[in-house]
């Protein structure tokens, strides 16, 4: 299949965290097409498992659904260069105050490819421990409440639809399935 060609570029909206920008595509048969596309960067979440199979669940408030919602911790690539392993430590202790010994790529997605490029990599985080240093909250994330929960128990909040957040249910669901292997097909942390 090819690609459309990027006829033309509009830039609808600069905000702070997103870009937003019309584009007109040229397809093959000379026709075009006109897309709306939302920049944002790219981010990391983190499933945290400790030695008893729970996994750390975060639960913020999130103004677009109108809602606190049950996720991983997690975060945006929003400083240039950062590497994404160091950027999910540093959201993990931001977070939750936690580090880890342990750590493997679990899987990567696309949030939501009809509209936006953000790619999300989610972690394996094993062997939590108290982490070393000063790790504030921002004023957004000073509420965030944090619950350690059963993987089976948090897999059958996803199928009840008490956990709704992509990044989670793709994160305990791979989870999930990795352990069934014995977590030994899973990439190493900077794939």
């Amino acid at each position: 299949m090819n690609a459309p060609e990027l006829a033309d570029r509009e830039v609808v909206y600069r905000g702070k965290m997103i870009t937003v920008h019309r584009d007109t595509l040229r397809r093959a048969d000379g026709g075009t097409m006109v897309r709306e596309v939302v920049d944002h960067p790219d981010s990391v979440a983190v499933v945290v498992l400790d030695a008893q199979e729970r996994v750390l669940l975060v639960r913020q408030y999130r103004h677009p659904v109108g809602e606190p919602l049950w996720e991983l911790p997690a975060g945006l690539l929003d400083e240039p260069g950062e590497p994404a392993l160091d950027a999910a430590r540093r959201e993990l202790a931001e977070e939750t105050g936690l580090a880890a010994q342990g750590w493997r790529t679990l899987v990567d997605l696309y949030t939501s490819p009809g509209m936006t490029g953000e790619r999300t990599r989610v972690f394996l985080a094993t062997e939590p421990e108290r982490a070393t240093g000063e790790h504030e909250r921002d004023a957004d994330e000073g509420d965030i409440e944090t619950a350690w929960v059963a993987l089976d128990d948090a897999v059958r909040r996803v199928w009840a639809g008490q956990i709704t957040n992509g990044l989670a249910v793709a994160g305990l669901l791979a989870t999930a399935l990795a352990r069934t292997e014995g977590f030994t097909d899973l990439r190493p942390p900077d794939a």
